[in-house]
């Protein structure tokens, strides 16, 4: 029997064993697999490893989608995103106009086509900001669990939004967000002790400075030896 002699539950079914390339790629051999390609029910869960992979043609937002990772694996664009604003070099920051509201342009879309969003994680997603994260809880109801990772952006302003609009959040991890404080940890725990919180390393780590105070020399070195 060929591939398309198939009925549309049955490649839905093996559309699903496939990574998003493949998908595309298949969909482009007939206007059958491209209806199965473009069937939200297909998208339950997207996974890309760099924001880079948000510009590809690859991929369907719709209702079904549960399950949302976005990962920044590059250690070098991470360490150029990671540097505060007015430390950069202009050649750093031309690296980061390149992307710098592409994963906040992308959790927009998902705000409005994604309101069953069940799982979300950021990781190394350095331009995000609390309003980012803050309206994704607005709009996604159902998010049970939202964990934030190396996002530098994100400070205890975020953490409200937590606790005032994640009203199905039930597990919360913070990891190595640089400004996040303990006191914005204990208030979220304060005003919602039902959902499961952690912080690895976040309200450890050494805040960010503003460019009119004066930063000890030994404080300085400490914050480049932790980006080396």
């Amino acid at each position: 029997m060929h591939l398309t002699g198939l009925n549309h539950e049955c490649l839905l079914h093996l559309f699903s064993f496939l990574d998003k390339d493949s998908r595309r790629s298949l969909s482009f051999t007939c206007h059958q697999l491209r209806e199965v390609f473009m069937d939200p029910r297909l998208w339950n869960l997207l996974l890309f490893s760099s924001p880079c992979e948000l510009r590809r043609d690859n991929f369907v937002l719709g209702p079904s989608l549960r399950y949302l990772t976005v990962c920044w694996y590059s250690s070098r664009v991470l360490q150029v995103c990671n540097i505060e604003d007015w430390l950069k070099s202009s050649f750093q920051r031309d690296i980061c106009s390149k992307h710098e509201r592409l994963v906040s342009t992308f959790l927009a879309q998902v705000r409005h086509m994604c309101p069953n969003l069940f799982s979300l994680t950021l990781s190394g997603c350095g331009h995000i900001t609390d309003q980012d994260v803050i309206s994704t809880l607005r709009s996604c109801r159902k998010l049970c669990r939202l964990h934030l990772e190396n996002c530098v952006r994100i400070t205890d302003s975020g953490l409200e939004g937590v606790a005032a609009h994640g009203a199905s959040l039930e597990e919360v991890k913070i990891d190595f967000c640089r400004n996040i404080t303990q006191a914005g940890l204990q208030a979220v725990k304060r005003k919602r002790p039902g959902i499961e919180l952690s912080a690895e390393r976040s309200a450890g780590m050494i805040p960010d400075s503003k460019p009119e105070e004066r930063v000890p020399l030994r404080r300085t070195l400490q914050k480049v030896l932790q980006f080396s």
